[in-house]
C-alpha cells in the first residue's frame, strides 16, 4: 500500500510538468515562429532593408496589393493601386488607403505576409506602416505608404526565380489603446472641432 501513494505523486508530478513544460512552449511559440519564418521565408515573411537595392535588372515583375481587415475591425481599407510592374531591383512605391467611419479614434496593426512564399525572404520593405501601429481620427482617412523592392538575387533561388508575379497582403487588426492615450486623443480631437 505504500508504494500506491508515491506511484501516484509520481504520475502527478509528470503530468504538472507537463502541463508546464507546454505551457512554456506556447509562450514561446509566436516568437519562435516568427523568427522561423524570418529565417526561411516561409510564410511569405518579408525582409527590411535599410535602403534600396545595389543593382536593378531589366527583368520585371508584377506586383499584386491585397487589403483585408479582421474580423470586427471597423475601418475601411484598400490598396490605392491594384497593381504595378516594376524592375527587379527597382525601388518601388504604393499606398494603401484607410479609413475609420466611427465617433471614436480608432487603433490597428497591420500583418503582411508575400505570395508566393518562396519569394518573401527577397522582398524588402524600406519603409512601411506596418512597422508601427496607426490612429486614425473618428471620421479620418489616411494614404499610407510602403517603399520596397525585390532582391536580384530571388533569381538564384530555385523555386522563387520563377516567380512573374509577387502579391503583397495586409491583414489590418484593431489593437487596444492604453486608456490614458485614449482619452488624450479623444480630448485633442474634441478641441480640433471647436
Amino acid at each position: 500500500m505504500t508504494g500506491e501513494p508515491a506511484k501516484n505523486r509520481s504520475v502527478v508530478l509528470k503530468l504538472v510538468l507537463l502541463a508546464s513544460f507546454m505551457l512554456g512552449l506556447s509562450f514561446a511559440s509566436v516568437p519562435l515562429y516568427d523568427w522561423f519564418c524570418r529565417v526561411t521565408g516561409w510564410g511569405g515573411v518579408t525582409n527590411v532593408a535599410s535602403g534600396p537595392s545595389d543593382m536593378i535588372l531589366d527583368q520585371t515583375v508584377k506586383i499584386r496589393f491585397d487589403g483585408t481587415l479582421e474580423r470586427g475591425m471597423p475601418w475601411n481599407f484598400k490598396p490605392v493601386v491594384r497593381e504595378m510592374e516594376i524592375n527587379i531591383g527597382e525601388t518601388g512605391l504604393a499606398f494603401y488607403e484607410a479609413h475609420n467611419p466611427t465617433d471614436k479614434p480608432i487603433a490597428g496593426t497591420a500583418s503582411f505576409n508575400v505570395y508566393p512564399y518562396s519569394t518573401g525572404s527577397y522582398f524588402n520593405k524600406i519603409a512601411c506602416f506596418c512597422f508601427e501601429m496607426q490612429v486614425l481620427q473618428p471620421g479620418e482617412t489616411v494614404q499610407m505608404p510602403v517603399t520596397f523592392f525585390v532582391d536580384p538575387d530571388m533569381l538564384n533561388d530555385k523555386e522563387a526565380k520563377y516567380a512573374k508575379t509577387i502579391t503583397l497582403s495586409y491583414t489590418f487588426h484593431a489593437t487596444d489603446l492604453p486608456e490614458e492615450e485614449l482619452s488624450a486623443l479623444t480630448a485633442n480631437y474634441n478641441k480640433r472641432l471647436n
